[in-house]
Formats: C-alpha cells, structure tokens, sequence
C-alpha cells in the first residue's frame, strides 16, 4: 500500500510492524507433547502432566551370546545405553545409561524404572516404551517423575552382522536416537 494514500501513514506502519512482530511470536512457541498418535499401551493415563521433553543421542552396545534356551543358537544381546539427554532447544540437561536403565539429570538427582510396555516404532527402530518410574535418588528435575516414555525412535536395533559360535564374545555398539518424555503427577 502507498503510505502516500494512506490517511494515517503513521498507523499503518505501526500495524504492519505489530502484525510482523505477532508473526514471529507464534512461530517460536513451544510446541505441546501429545500422544494422540501412539499406540495405546505406550500412552500415559490421565492425572499425568508432561514435566520434561527431551532427546536422546546415543549408543547401545550389543554383544553375540549364546541364545537362551536354544542349544547352539546365537544372538545379539542388549548390554546397556549410553546417551546424552539435550532439551528441544539442544542444551544438555541429563543423561541415560545403564544397567539398570538410568535418568539423571544435570543437577545429579537421578531415576531408574519398570518398563511396562513396548510396541514397535518401525523397521530398524527400537520400540517405543513406557517406564514406571521408581522414587527419584536425590533432589532436583527428577524429583516426582511417575512416568518415562521412549518416542520418536532412530535407530538402535541389534547389529545386522553375523553373531555366531565364531564371534561369541564380539561388542557392538549402535548408534540411535530417542525423544524421553518425563511426567509428574498433575
């Protein structure tokens, strides 16, 4: 628009420069977790809130063992997690190891849990999984966490290599990445 033909040159610029401004401001709102696309026995029942999103990059190590129960069989066995947990916004704020499976955040109070459920996430993906968490060890963000979810899956299944009575032993470490979900009690 012409500012010339413009009765109030001065508003209308004011009006474009608010109106831009808006545009920016919803572009950077955070967005909400829903589960609305997950499978049902991954989901977290009411009287839960989300009180941390986070991403996990990391690795898992797998070793060939003997297949349990299966006389001369072999298989790629899950040994532990090792990840650093980062906010959406990249800063790390924890991290996810194990055995047993461990959340700790930056400030040293720290959670292990039960996993209650998996159900698969894709080809070549690990599961998506829900943890009851167990009481938090020391104070801080993992204080009253009731719940854990594994979403948003990249990665981290058993190596595709041979696992055989010749490679008995071998370690393997996959690369994979996973968004953690951390809820309280609302």
């Amino acid at each position: 628009m012409n500012a010339s033909l413009h009765p109030y040159p001065l508003c209308a610029a004011v009006c474009a420069i608010a109106l831009l401004t808006a545009c920016g401001t919803m572009s950077s709102t955070p967005r909400m977790y829903s589960q609305d696309s997950l499978p049902e026995s991954i989901k977290v029942a009411a009287g839960n809130k989300v009180a941390m999103e986070t991403v996990g990059t990391g690795e898992i190590m797998y070793e060939c063992r003997d297949k349990a129960n299966t006389a001369g069989a072999m298989e790629w066995v899950f040994v532990g997690p090792k990840a650093v947990l980062s906010d959406r916004s990249g800063k790390q704020v924890g991290t996810y190891y194990g055995p047993p499976a461990t959340w700790e955040a930056a400030d040293g109070s720290k959670i292990t849990g039960t996993q209650l459920a998996v159900a698969p996430s894709g080809t070549g993906n690990l599961p998506y999984q829900l943890v009851k968490a167990n009481p938090a060890m020391g104070s801080g963000m993992m204080t009253g966490v009731t719940f854990i979810q594994r979403v948003a899956l990249k990665g981290g299944v058993a190596p595709a290599s041979e696992c055989s009575a010749a490679t008995k032993g071998k370690r393997e470490i996959v690369k994979y990445q996973a968004d953690y979900i951390f809820w309280k009690a609302a």
